[in-house]
């Protein structure tokens, strides 16, 4: 079936990049450490500007940042953030540079307490994606109860950029909810990946 026969969510664009994020990644639960890493990163980085925006620069912030290895990020030092700083290849925000270190060690302090990320975040919804029957992206919220909660824990544990609105991104693209509108055809498969 080609590419444009198939029915998306509606804040896709036609860039075979974002497509392919859509149907591959977007809303498939995450268990890989690195890889919550790497969402919870780009999605602080997110704050005030669009997905597609960091889509676009991914593969320039995981050569940047070390493929998003908190073990290495933790260590950073002024001079690696200077670099970081004057890489035009990212998103060059003084304060989301600093608080992704920041934001490293406190993730490997969870990581010391709860044996992994993976099993302190997915408490939240009791280790299951919660499944939505959104019929248009206009119904779908910016923020829940769940992650205001999520927030404030990871607020209290010393993380920056992790309001709500961002949690709630976060949430959405890594699988913890599934936000597929019922028309899009990934609904139905996330629905299906999330019961394995």
């Amino acid at each position: 079936m080609p590419l444009s026969d198939k029915k998306r969510c509606k804040w896709i664009n036609e860039d075979p990049l974002y497509i392919r994020y859509h149907d591959e990644e977007w809303g498939v639960p995450v268990s890989d450490d690195r890889m919550w890493f790497e969402f919870i990163t780009l999605d602080a980085f997110q704050a005030g500007l669009s997905w597609y925006t960091i889509i676009k620069k991914r593969e320039n912030f995981r050569r940047a940042f070390d493929n998003f290895e908190p073990e290495v990020i933790a260590r950073y030092e002024e001079t690696k953030i200077a670099t970081l700083i004057e890489d035009k290849s990212i998103i060059r925000n003084h304060l989301k540079i600093k608080a992704t270190v920041v934001n490293a060690k406190a993730f490997l302090k969870i990581k010391e307490e709860f044996g992994s990320f993976n099993t302190f975040i997915w408490q939240f919804t009791e280790n299951k994606t919660l499944i939505n029957q959104w019929a248009n992206t206009n119904e779908v919220p910016a923020h829940t109860e769940i992650s205001d909660l999520m927030s404030k824990a990871l607020i209290k544990r010393g993380f920056k950029f992790v309001g709500s609105t961002i949690c709630y991104a976060f949430m959405q693209a890594a699988g913890i909810v599934n936000d597929h509108t019922i028309d899009c055809y990934r609904h139905k498969e996330c629905c299906e990946i999330a019961k394995k």
